[in-house]
């Protein structure tokens, strides 16, 4: 695994928060939010309905403007006071982060390789140099010999590997995942979050996954809960994976 003490961080917050109305009506999603995710690291977010994690990772994705503080991201300053730094989001997201959901929403009508391929295609990238890629994506997470496979003909596991693959196809180094086993079995979710174990180290990537999925923990180098909006490091059992250097302020309020 990657030292964080000699590296910087991908994915760096500085007392980040977030609300959503004024007055009596305001909500604060998030309070003071810092934390900093380092290359080669697996991290949980934890939390009941309504706890921010969902806001954080949008906020994190570029997605959500926050109301204060600021944020990196490889390296880059893309929002300083809560404001944003880039006036192009979109090419922002592109260039720096790959989403993972619960569901694989894959094209039905696009085979498992042109699923993959549209992104770079999207991105500027020929037909021919972009269904390389998502081949060598493909083969890479061990799905390749299903790279005609029409999404419905792909079990759930395929079919989260093939959305995988999708995320990394601009080759970007933060990935954030939203509950990305909860609609699999025991089985099929360790091999999943083993493979982007896999990414993470092999790719020197960070990956955040928000999830409730207690089968999966011992997979994450550290895990965090939010609640109230505040962020909190859970403590961990000796049985469980040694974390490594891994940096939270906790909030204040």
């Amino acid at each position: 695994m990657t030292d964080a003490k000699t590296n910087r961080p991908l994915v760096r917050l500085d007392r980040i928060s977030k609300h959503f109305g004024e007055g009596e009506t305001r909500v604060d999603a998030l309070r003071n939010v810092s934390l900093d995710v380092y290359p080669g690291q697996v991290v949980a977010l934890l939390g009941p309905s309504g706890s921010g994690k969902t806001t954080l990772l949008n906020v994190i994705g570029c997605i959500l403007d926050p109301s204060s503080g600021s944020m990196e991201l490889d390296g880059e300053a893309v929002i300083e006071d809560g404001q944003w730094l880039r006036p192009n989001l979109r090419r922002l997201r592109l260039d720096k982060i790959g989403f993972i959901f619960q569901f694989h929403n894959l094209i039905p009508f696009l085979d498992a390789t042109d699923n993959v391929a549209l992104v770079l295609q999207l991105a500027g990238a020929e037909a021919a140099t972009a269904r390389a890629r998502a081949v060598e994506l493909l083969d890479y997470l061990e799905v390749g010999h299903r790279r005609s496979a029409m999404p419905a003909k792909l079990s759930g596991g395929e079919a989260q590997r093939v959305a995988i693959a999708r995320a990394l196809a601009n080759r970007p180094r933060i990935i954030l995942a939203d509950e990305p086993t909860a609609a699999l079995d025991s089985k099929r979710a360790g091999i999943v979050m083993d493979l982007l174990r896999k990414v993470a180290v092999e790719q020197d990537a960070a990956i955040i996954a928000v999830t409730h999925d207690e089968k999966i923990f011992d997979r994450f180098d550290s895990i965090f809960s939010l609640r109230d909006g505040r962020l909190e490091m859970e403590e961990r059992g000796d049985d469980q994976r040694e974390p490594d250097v891994f940096q939270c302020s906790k909030s204040v309020s």
